[in-house]
């Protein structure tokens, strides 16, 4: 054999080398951004997820700006889980389903109840919320001790809301806000008779901004299931979703975010 021969060899030899290094070395895709690719994310990689911004202690700015909030919390747990980066987008509650519709993003994440309506058209997560709702109303007022009086007065409600068909059943009639502190400014300006919402927004409220001079006047029966919402065509990545919040829940750390803002575990 030529030394041409042999020096071709070693060279191909070290290339193959080379290369089974190189192949050896790279990393191996995860479990999660694998299941990623079939999550059909508006950006790959990363978990959109709309919110209001203006619903505290759900989802709101604090002091410095930040967007913060409970629900803010929970996602970013879930997103890490699933190995996803994430990015809010902040909308207001009257037009987020529509946002979810037109594909603008992945779930919303706003304290969304679930109701038959709403599972007709989208797909939920396990709830990670369990709370009542709750009428509320001046704290001097005691017209109102039940969801049947409140026939003929005038409640301040979002008319997307799940709040906003119970106050219509109830016989209400229907001042349209924008949110939960559009309907407080009404209802202390005595421009309503009530508002119905729910029960740990309402403590939150007198938790931070002191005597409000509002009190609750009934709560519901039942309470309020509270998750993520998805279009039909995620459900894979709905499944993802819920096998984090299994997780996050048996770590304690729903448990954790719950008492930072509540002082108990709501998410049970």
């Amino acid at each position: 054999m030529s030394r041409r021969s042999i020096s071709l060899l070693a060279l191909a030899a070290t290339t193959a080398l080379a290369l089974t290094a190189c192949s050896s070395a790279a990393p191996e895709p995860t479990e999660s951004a694998a299941a990623g690719d079939d999550f059909g994310l508006v950006t790959d990689g990363t978990l959109t997820v709309a919110t209001e911004g203006t619903y505290p202690p759900f989802t709101f700015h604090d002091e410095s700006g930040d967007l913060v909030g409970f629900d803010v919390e929970i996602a970013e747990a879930v997103a890490d889980k699933l190995g996803l980066e994430i990015v809010f987008q902040e909308t207001q509650w009257d037009a987020i389903f529509a946002g979810l519709d037109a594909g603008r993003f992945d779930v919303i994440a706003n304290q969304v109840s679930i109701n038959p309506e709403r599972e007709e058209k989208y797909l939920f997560s396990e709830p990670y919320t369990v709370s009542p709702g709750v009428i509320v109303v001046p704290e001097d007022d005691d017209s109102i001790s039940s969801f049947d009086d409140l026939a003929g007065k005038t409640t301040a409600q979002s008319l997307t809301s799940n709040w906003y068909e119970l106050a219509q059943t109830s016989g209400a009639n229907i001042e349209a806000v924008e949110g939960w502190a559009q309907a407080v400014a009404l209802l202390q300006q005595g421009r309503v008779d009530a508002t119905i919402n729910d029960n740990l927004t309402f403590l939150d409220y007198e938790k931070n901004e002191g005597p409000t001079g509002l009190k609750i006047a009934a709560e519901t029966d039942d309470p309020a299931y509270n998750a993520f919402a998805f279009t039909q065509d995620k459900e894979a990545l709905v499944k993802a979703v819920d096998e984090a919040l299994a997780e996050l829940r048996e770590e304690g750390v729903l448990a954790e975010i719950s008492d930072t803002y509540f002082g108990a575990d709501v998410t049970q």
